[in-house]
């Protein structure tokens, strides 16, 4: 679907379900920020509701599959902000990614990032893309920072089921003008 030097960004199948869950869904320091580990099942579940955003709107946080070897990295991609969170802006475009821990450090994030930003402003007429994360999660909101978004405490908003560990979501957003004179830098 989407190819960079080192990526492709594709569709979810089958075979992506057992190393989905196995280095990443199933990994503390992975899901550290994001509710806690996952079991199969839910795994399952996620990677259904994904492919269902892609049937429904022509694009979802897809697999990331790194060239060399074929091994899935995880994900990373765009999705509309859903009314079952308190997300501000249902509708709108979402950025999002989460990569198997020895995946780190490497820039395939970045790399992911930039081709799902430029689908998302070459592809479809939004005034911004939103990208939603925690406080304690300063690997994305790094990440957020070094694609030329912006923080908008703003749009701050609370889950209750999150807990006092995690607090609130933070938000970040960058316009379709900003990526444009970013987006320079990554080409």
């Amino acid at each position: 679907m989407i190819e960079t030097e080192r990526l492709i960004l594709r569709d979810w199948r089958d075979d992506d379900r057992e190393p989905m869950y196995e280095h990443i869904n199933s990994r503390p320091n992975v899901m550290r920020w994001l509710l806690g580990v996952q079991t199969r099942e839910k795994t399952d579940e996620m990677i259904d509701k994904l492919t269902g955003w892609q049937r429904e709107h022509g694009h979802t946080f897809w697999a990331v599959e790194r060239k060399s070897d074929g091994e899935l990295l995880g994900f990373c991609g765009l999705k509309r902000v859903q009314n079952d969170r308190n997300e501000p802006d249902p509708g709108t475009l979402e950025i999002g990614w989460r990569l198997r821990e020895d995946a780190w450090g490497k820039g395939y994030a970045r790399e992911a990032a930039v081709a799902s930003m430029n689908y998302a402003f070459d592809t479809f007429d939004e005034d911004y893309v939103s990208a939603f994360t925690v406080n304690g999660n300063e690997g994305s909101w790094g990440l957020m920072e070094r694609l030329g978004m912006k923080r908008r405490k703003d749009l701050d908003y609370w889950e209750d089921d999150w807990g006092p560990e995690l607090g609130h979501g933070i938000v970040y957003r960058i316009t379709r003008e900003e990526w444009t004179e970013k987006r320079v830098e990554f080409e």
